[in-house]
């Protein structure tokens, strides 16, 4: 394979609100973290074990506006991006690493309404509302809708 591929697919509940930063010219960036469970049994003991992993996302712009009215603390849903690592300067002067989701586009799973705020799955899922980049749409023809034309 000659190209790269830098792709991330997460189903999780967040951990806190979106927390907001605006820029000027009127760009703002949302951040907020993002839990993911694993569970298995202990082959040896029997018992069932659960890790959880935590997931910083970074989401931009309008679809940081959206995160931040409809996406709550304990909501699941959906997201894709990419990781992105960024080294930065702390207080005390050290070089500090981060790793975070750059948010491309998200999928709310958690019904209207409900305010789940454990990490249980959920057995009824509402229809979910997915949120991605304006691309046009395919246009379609006559000839298109009308089987009976096709050259073969």
């Amino acid at each position: 394979m000659a190209g790269t591929l830098n792709k991330v697919m997460l189903i999780g509940h967040t951990g806190d609100e979106v927390k907001m930063k605006y820029f000027e010219g009127g760009n703002c960036i949302g951040r907020f973290p993002l839990a993911t469970n694993e569970e298995y049994v202990n082959r040896n003991t029997g018992e069932r074990v659960s890790n959880t992993e935590w997931h910083n996302c970074v989401v931009r712009n309008k679809a940081a506006e959206v995160c931040e009215k409809y996406l709550h603390k304990g909501d699941k849903v959906y997201i894709e991006g990419r990781i992105k690592s960024r080294q930065w300067t702390g207080e005390d002067g050290q070089p500090r690493y981060t790793t975070e989701i750059q948010v491309q586009e998200f999928t709310f799973l958690t019904p209207k309404g409900d305010n789940n705020t454990t990490a249980a799955p959920q057995q009824n899922q509402a229809q979910p509302t997915a949120v991605r980049p304006a691309a046009p749409a395919p246009a379609t023809t006559a000839a298109d809708d009308d089987d009976d034309d096709l050259p073969f």
